[in-house]
């Protein structure tokens, strides 16, 4: 009877890609009934449930699921060759249960209705619109980097611990909930990895863990990048699955925050972002606005491209790959490569509202 049971549990998996592939094709649905109804009491239940605890309960359990699985390994090492058909209907069986709960819990968001329909704004732009918008990025940016540091040629330096930026992006989420009402950030669940040595050399700043909801950030990065970085990660925890989305979501959060330093932050990261596409698509653009920018703002970029090369190892490539394959099997059709999406959302997004 448990041999039936088993199998049963173990070929769902099957049944679930059939319903994530359907899923794919009613976004209006998934949006109504899980992005704006289950999710979201399955999310705050978990951040109120994990979210004062002082350390990552994901990262813990992480660690002793590791230990199960390498001990269980170990004591069945010998069912591999022995009992071949039954050992791989445990781990099928384990594999989809987890990937049950991995989309029940949060990943069934990866179907949901993109952000540019939901705000109802253009998911396309023209090189004029994107070189107009830079510039008033640039000089905001300019504006602030100066206001921070009373010297367009400084850096700017946050005078906050990274506990204390974790603890002020709530606020951010609070503002921009004026506007976007489902948009507001409460209960807080942010945490340092205890795996942020890992998590640099992989070359990933924060994760959000799906089975807990708590929004993991690289403890090791710069301060000057926790505002983005955290709010990025919160805009995971409200439902926003693809990348390119958390990125818009989470700088917005920190352009609307009342403090100077997440303002900074949020406008820098966006024009990094325009700036690259620029140096992609025009050039002469590219070359001619990079003129324009305070030194100080280029000493922060160089900061972040200083500390990710001194983590560079061979194995980074492989961990980009797999997550690059990861987010195309969930329904991010251009991978990695859908970040730059974000930079749509900004154009549009402020062609009617002002920086």
């Amino acid at each position: 009877m448990l041999k039936y049971k088993k199998l049963i549990i173990g070929f769902s998996f099957i049944i679930q890609i059939i319903v994530l592939k359907i899923l794919a094709n009613f976004p209006e649905l998934v949006e109504r009934y899980y992005s704006n109804g289950l999710y979201i009491f399955i999310s705050k239940l978990m951040r109120y449930s994990f979210g004062w605890v002082p350390f990552s309960v994901g990262d813990v359990l992480y660690t002793l699921l590791a230990i199960y699985i390498i001990r269980w390994l170990v004591l069945h090492r010998k069912r591999i060759v022995k009992d071949t058909k039954n050992f791989i209907l445990d781990v099928l069986s384990a594999f989809s249960i987890g990937y049950f709960a991995f989309h029940l819990l949060w990943a069934i968001n990866y179907y949901r209705l993109p952000l540019h329909k939901s705000l109802q704004i253009n998911d396309a732009y023209s090189t004029e619109a994107l070189v107009s918008f830079t510039e008033q990025l640039i000089a905001k940016s300019n504006t602030l980097q100066l206001a921070l540091t009373g010297n367009d040629t400084l850096k700017v330096e946050m005078p906050y611990s990274k506990t204390e930026l974790l603890n002020m992006v709530p606020e951010g989420y609070h503002k921009l909930a004026e506007e976007f009402p489902h948009l507001d950030y409460q209960p807080k669940s942010l945490k340092r990895s205890i795996y942020s040595l890992q998590l640099t050399y992989m070359g990933f700043s924060g994760y959000l863990n799906p089975f807990t909801n708590e929004a993991q950030i690289d403890g090791l990065i710069p301060t000057y990048k926790y505002p983005t970085t955290s709010s990025h990660e919160a805009a995971h925890q409200l439902g926003y699955a693809a990348e390119n989305e958390a990125n818009f979501i989470g700088s917005m959060a920190a352009m609307h925050h009342h403090n100077r330093y997440f303002n900074y932050s949020g406008y820098t990261f966006a024009l990094n972002y325009c700036l690259n596409e620029l140096y992609k698509t025009a050039p002469e653009h590219y070359e001619r606005l990079m003129k324009t920018i305070h030194k100080g703002i280029l000493k922060n970029y160089r900061e972040m491209r200083d500390f990710w090369n001194s983590y560079e190892n061979p194995l980074e490539p492989a961990f980009k790959s797999s997550y690059n394959s990861f987010l195309k099997a969930n329904n991010q059709a251009k991978g990695i490569e859908s970040y730059n999406y974000a930079v749509a959302l900004w154009v549009n997004y402020f062609k009617t509202n002002s920086l």
